[in-house]
Protein backbone atom coordinates (compact mmCIF):
# COMPACT_ATOMS: atom_id res chain seq x y z
CA UNK A 1 0.00 0.00 0.00
CA UNK A 2 1.32 3.50 -0.76
CA UNK A 3 2.54 5.61 2.11
CA UNK A 4 -0.27 7.85 3.30
CA UNK A 5 0.31 11.19 4.91
CA UNK A 6 -0.56 11.15 8.65
CA UNK A 7 -3.81 13.14 8.28
CA UNK A 8 -4.93 11.00 5.33
CA UNK A 9 -5.93 8.03 7.50
CA UNK A 10 -9.47 9.37 7.86
CA UNK A 11 -9.74 11.23 4.58
CA UNK A 12 -11.09 9.07 1.75
CA UNK A 13 -10.28 11.64 -0.94
CA UNK A 14 -6.61 11.79 0.07
CA UNK A 15 -6.41 8.00 0.03
CA UNK A 16 -7.90 8.01 -3.48
CA UNK A 17 -5.24 10.52 -4.56
CA UNK A 18 -2.41 8.45 -3.08
CA UNK A 19 -3.54 5.34 -4.97
CA UNK A 20 -4.14 7.30 -8.18
CA UNK A 21 -0.60 8.71 -8.06
CA UNK A 22 0.69 5.11 -8.10
CA UNK A 23 -0.93 4.25 -11.46
CA UNK A 24 2.00 3.77 -13.84
CA UNK A 25 2.36 5.83 -17.01
CA UNK A 26 0.57 4.08 -19.86
CA UNK A 27 -1.76 2.11 -17.59
CA UNK A 28 -5.35 2.67 -16.46
CA UNK A 29 -7.59 1.51 -13.65
CA UNK A 30 -11.23 1.83 -12.67
CA UNK A 31 -13.08 3.75 -10.00
CA UNK A 32 -14.24 0.43 -8.56
CA UNK A 33 -10.74 -1.06 -8.40
CA UNK A 34 -9.57 1.91 -6.32
CA UNK A 35 -12.64 1.66 -4.07
CA UNK A 36 -12.06 -2.09 -3.53
CA UNK A 37 -8.40 -1.48 -2.74
CA UNK A 38 -9.41 1.06 -0.11
CA UNK A 39 -11.78 -1.47 1.47
CA UNK A 40 -14.89 0.36 0.32
CA UNK A 41 -16.09 -1.63 -2.69
CA UNK A 42 -19.43 0.19 -2.91
CA UNK A 43 -17.77 3.59 -3.20
CA UNK A 44 -16.77 3.74 -6.87
CA UNK A 45 -18.90 6.86 -7.34
CA UNK A 46 -17.17 8.53 -4.37
CA UNK A 47 -13.80 7.78 -6.02
CA UNK A 48 -15.12 9.60 -9.09
CA UNK A 49 -16.18 12.58 -7.01
CA UNK A 50 -12.74 12.73 -5.41
CA UNK A 51 -11.05 12.70 -8.80
CA UNK A 52 -13.44 15.31 -10.21
CA UNK A 53 -12.17 17.82 -7.68
CA UNK A 54 -8.53 16.71 -7.80
CA UNK A 55 -7.62 19.22 -10.51
CA UNK A 56 -7.24 21.97 -7.91
CA UNK A 57 -4.68 19.95 -5.98
CA UNK A 58 -1.14 21.37 -5.77
CA UNK A 59 0.34 17.99 -6.59
CA UNK A 60 -0.41 16.34 -9.94
CA UNK A 61 -3.05 13.61 -9.65
CA UNK A 62 -3.25 11.54 -12.88
CA UNK A 63 -7.05 11.34 -12.75
CA UNK A 64 -7.15 10.79 -16.53
CA UNK A 65 -5.91 7.22 -15.87
CA UNK A 66 -9.12 6.27 -14.04
CA UNK A 67 -12.15 5.17 -16.06
CA UNK A 68 -15.30 3.17 -15.46
CA UNK A 69 -15.30 -0.63 -15.27
CA UNK A 70 -16.12 -0.92 -18.98
CA UNK A 71 -13.25 1.31 -20.07
CA UNK A 72 -15.47 4.30 -20.80
CA UNK A 73 -14.14 7.83 -20.34
CA UNK A 74 -17.06 8.83 -18.14
CA UNK A 75 -15.10 11.59 -16.40
CA UNK A 76 -13.94 13.32 -19.57
CA UNK A 77 -16.04 16.44 -18.98
CA UNK A 78 -14.01 17.30 -15.89
CA UNK A 79 -10.82 18.01 -17.85
CA UNK A 80 -11.53 21.44 -19.30
CA UNK A 81 -12.89 20.18 -22.61
CA UNK A 82 -14.26 16.86 -23.84
CA UNK A 83 -11.07 15.74 -25.62
CA UNK A 84 -8.37 16.47 -23.02
CA UNK A 85 -8.72 13.14 -21.18
CA UNK A 86 -8.61 11.21 -24.44
CA UNK A 87 -5.54 13.13 -25.62
CA UNK A 88 -3.70 12.52 -22.34
CA UNK A 89 -4.43 8.79 -22.52
CA UNK A 90 -3.50 8.50 -26.19
CA UNK A 91 -0.20 10.24 -25.43
CA UNK A 92 0.47 7.33 -23.06
CA UNK A 93 -0.29 4.66 -25.68
CA UNK A 94 -3.91 3.96 -24.72
CA UNK A 95 -6.11 3.19 -27.74
CA UNK A 96 -9.53 4.86 -27.65
CA UNK A 97 -12.52 4.69 -29.97
CA UNK A 98 -15.87 6.36 -29.25
CA UNK A 99 -14.82 7.28 -25.69
CA UNK A 100 -13.95 3.63 -24.87
CA UNK A 101 -10.50 2.17 -24.23
CA UNK A 102 -9.94 -0.57 -26.79
CA UNK A 103 -6.90 -2.11 -25.06
CA UNK A 104 -8.54 -1.93 -21.61
CA UNK A 105 -7.65 -5.44 -20.39
CA UNK A 106 -4.08 -5.15 -21.64
CA UNK A 107 -3.50 -1.79 -19.93
CA UNK A 108 -5.56 -2.39 -16.75
CA UNK A 109 -3.68 -1.83 -13.49
CA UNK A 110 -5.21 -3.41 -10.38
CA UNK A 111 -4.01 -1.74 -7.18
CA UNK A 112 -5.14 -4.80 -5.20
CA UNK A 113 -2.59 -6.92 -7.04
CA UNK A 114 0.13 -4.38 -7.75
CA UNK A 115 0.46 -2.42 -4.52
Amino acid sequence: MPQLKPKADNDFFLKVYEVTKCIPYGRITSYGAIARFLGSSGSARMVGWALNVSHGNREFIPAHRVVNRNGLLTGKHHFGNSTTMEQLLENEGIIIENDRIINFKEKFWDPGKEL
